[in-house]
């Protein structure tokens, strides 16, 4: 790999991949300058080729793919980031048909014509890396931007009333249909035990389907990247809920949804596994992957509002620290610019 003048990222931008685990690295002092070129136009933008090191951030493009080859004597070196184990999501049973055609079509096929002329691949955790087998990963763990998730308010202590509705929240991916089964009748549970507890869900068509005929359930459809950041500065959320069925997929995540249950302010409650660490670890809530343990947790959490402070600072906490990770940036460009 030559010198780096520039850095160029190449995906579906903006995301919450590139924004939880590039953007405030390559703000880091002593980065080279860089710039992002969203793939989803038909062709690539008019880009300086000369000494830039291209990141593919999940997805590349056939318009990426011809430029990568145009260029390629004059380019400096090229990587790829991961942040799933996209064959075990294809293969699987969760995500719809279109969405596996899609991440085929944008995430595996390229494959073919970019490993040539990849120099480093980057994974988002321990997992994940060691399902890549050959390409001998770096693990490259979150680092979002404090201002991604948390503002001027957030230190106001503001006074709710004792017997005030409780909102309880499951933000979910198109990708999550058996956590959903799994949470169906621990809410229908939790709401007929807590009259002042409410939930929202965000759910697609068939995960929609399994939330139906409960009352005071709100499903929501899943947003864009850009009015999920800004549904959490409009409000707060008092509970959320981050359950993870064992699987591949799930084993290869990294804790991101953590950083979402910070911009909520909210008490997050988490699957007990390789994501989130296990229930001895801290002062976060993480449970086994049990009906009756789930349940037990939220009415807790219901009923205790001092429980639910110190869970919200124990995340937020967690967060704090993955922030500060990005003071370093990408080693792989400090040590070749010169």
């Amino acid at each position: 790999m030559g010198r780096v003048k520039r850095i160029i990222v190449f995906g579906r931008i903006p995301n919450p991949t590139f924004d939880y685990y590039l953007a405030a690295r390559l703000q880091a002092p002593k980065m080279p300058p860089y710039q992002v070129a969203d793939i989803r136009g038909q062709e690539t933008p008019d880009l300086d080729a000369d000494g830039a090191f291209v990141i593919i951030c999940r997805y590349a493009s056939p318009s990426v793919l011809r430029w990568i080859e145009h260029n390629e004597a004059r380019l400096s070196g090229v990587g790829l980031f991961v942040d799933d184990d996209i064959p075990a999501v294809i293969t699987g049973k969760d995500a719809d048909l279109l969405y596996r055609l899609f991440l085929w079509y944008r995430a595996l096929w390229p494959l073919g014509r970019l490993n040539r002329h990849l120099d480093i691949v980057w994974a988002s955790t321990p997992y994940l890396a060691s399902r890549l087998g050959e390409a001998k990963a770096v693990v490259l763990p979150p680092a979002p931007p404090k201002s991604l998730w948390s503002n001027a308010d957030d230190d106001v202590e503001t006074r709710d009333p004792a017997n005030r509705e409780v909102l309880i929240a499951y933000h979910a991916t198109g990708v999550h249909l058996e956590e959903h089964r799994f949470l169906r009748p621990i809410i229908a549970e939790v709401l007929r035990e807590r009259p002042r507890a409410r939930f929202e869900v965000f759910a697609d068509r068939r995960a929609a389907a399994i939330w139906r005929g409960l009352d005071r359930v709100q499903i929501r459809e899943p947003m864009p990247w850009i009015e999920y950041l800004a549904d959490a500065n409009a409000r707060r959320i008092d509970i959320m809920l981050v359950p993870l069925t064992p699987s591949h997929v799930n084993d290869s995540r990294a804790p991101t949804k953590r950083i979402d249950v910070a911009r909520y302010r909210a008490a997050g409650v988490y699957s007990d596994g390789l994501a989130y660490g296990s229930s001895g670890d801290g002062d976060e809530l993480r449970m086994p992957y049990a009906t009756k343990n789930w349940y037990q947790t939220i009415v807790q959490l219901i009923d205790d509002k001092e429980m639910r402070r110190r869970v919200v600072v124990a995340t937020r906490r967690a967060v704090l620290q993955m922030t500060a990770a990005a003071d370093t940036g990408l080693e792989v460009f400090k040590e070749r610019q010169s």
